[in-house]
């Protein structure tokens, strides 16, 4: 089984930047500013409570551990 997972850049209320399948395993969000933030950090947003996540915690700590969150989610900021 694959692992399917959607994230979302939180722009303001009812404006998201999202990408990935509506009926995900695993859901990540987190606010634009601090994805815009100097230095910005998944992992460190997760355990400041501003990234949040839906679905199961291991795949979500793997994604962040391998960096794969962290770029997905500046690709997104960065998009227009």
């Amino acid at each position: 089984m694959t692992l399917t997972v959607q994230y979302r850049v939180i722009v303001g209320k009812k404006d998201e930047i999202v990408e990935g399948p509506a009926e995900a395993d695993l859901v990540v969000s987190v606010p634009l500013v601090d994805v815009q933030a100097d230095g910005f950090d998944p992992a460190v947003a997760y355990m400041q409570g501003k990234l949040k996540s839906t679905g199961p915690t291991g795949p979500l700590l793997d994604l962040l551990r391998s960096g794969a969150a962290a770029s997905e989610l500046r690709r997104l900021a960065g998009r227009p």
